[in-house]
């Protein structure tokens, strides 16, 4: 069985995708791509059909990751198909929580720094979209310091699957 998890920021352009391709690029690393599919929306269709923002393309190549990525509009209709839904800021928590359909997919989602120990009470990364390209550094070391903390959490979730 395949894992599923879709990461969601507001226009997917700059925050999700960066968390989809440094997860992407862990669960590789893990040796797993071929039991976990991992995407990423936003929570409204301003850029749908776009790639990501510039910014965020050239700090993913930068530090190694890929960046092939179009932009599109989370669907409550997902829920069905997957198992986490990964916000990267309070703001989409509660707008993805108003959109599930059911409890169950209520608590499928989880925000991103909430997998990160060392991220303390302050759990949403900020939206580096109206700023420097430093904003786009801070947001990939906060994804990168959340992923191996959701790695390990899927891994976890896998062992109760049938491969």
């Amino acid at each position: 069985m395949t894992f599923r998890v879709c990461f969601v920021c507001t226009g997917n352009i700059c925050r999700s995708p960066m968390a989809e391709s440094v997860f992407r690029a862990r669960v590789g690393e893990a040796g797993l791509l071929d039991r976990v599919e991992i995407d990423s929306a936003g929570t409204g269709g301003w850029h749908e059909g776009e790639a990501a923002d510039p910014r965020t393309v050239s700090v993913l190549d930068e530090h190694g990751y890929g960046s092939d990525h179009v932009a599109r509009r989370f669907q409550p209709s997902w829920f069905a198909r997957l198992d986490l839904v990964i916000a990267l800021d309070a703001g989409h928590l509660r707008a993805l929580r108003r959109l599930a359909p059911t409890e169950e997919d209520a608590r499928k989602v989880r925000l991103l720094r909430s997998f990160d120990p060392a991220a303390g009470d302050d759990l949403d990364v900020p939206d580096p979209y109206y700023g420097g390209r430093d904003g786009f550094e801070e947001c990939l070391e906060m994804v990168e310091g959340a992923s191996t903390g959701l790695l390990a959490a899927v891994r976890e979730r896998l062992e109760g699957r049938a491969a």
